[in-house]
């Protein structure tokens, strides 16, 4: 198995701009519409406050996510744009990117990770179950919206 690499990388670089336009596809085709119109900023992905991180597989970008700062306490950190390329699927790319935006949101003293996602994901839903990710009250742009599942977890 090839090693997966994680880089931390600029939220409007091209490489992270590449992989959201393909996540975004990805959830128009699910969804329809853009994919995802939560309002982002691209200041919320810089460190201390988010970051932005791709996997690259055998040399290639095949995957990314994010987290970016949640709540006024400063303790929570919010998951977003988590991607992986069809063809990279199942080789534990999405698994690695997790773990690393984990470590990353607590060494930035994060103590809980939070993320919405949609019924329609049936992929992720499970792995984030699979990582301990437990429901909670939605909340954020989708929060009223049928299909909308938030998921949470304590580091």
């Amino acid at each position: 198995m090839s090693e997966i690499d994680i880089r931390a990388v600029p939220f409007d670089s091209a490489v992270a701009q590449k992989l959201i336009r393909a996540a975004l596809a990805d959830l128009g085709a699910r969804y329809g519409g853009s994919g995802d119109d939560t309002p982002v900023d691209v200041a919320e992905f810089a460190p201390p406050d988010g970051t932005f991180l791709v996997a690259y597989l055998d040399g290639e970008p095949v995957g990314c996510g994010g987290w970016r700062s949640h709540g006024a306490e400063g303790d929570t950190a919010e998951l977003k744009r988590m991607y992986t390329a069809p063809e990279a699927r199942g080789r534990g790319v999405a698994r690695t990117v997790l773990a690393a935006i984990e470590r990353s949101a607590l060494a930035h003293g994060r103590k809980r990770v939070i993320l919405e996602c949609g019924d329609k994901q049936p992929e992720a839903i499970a792995m984030y179950a699979s990582a301990g990710y437990e429901r909670i009250p939605n909340f954020g742009y989708y929060k009223d919206s049928p299909g909308c599942i938030s998921f949470g977890r304590t580091l």
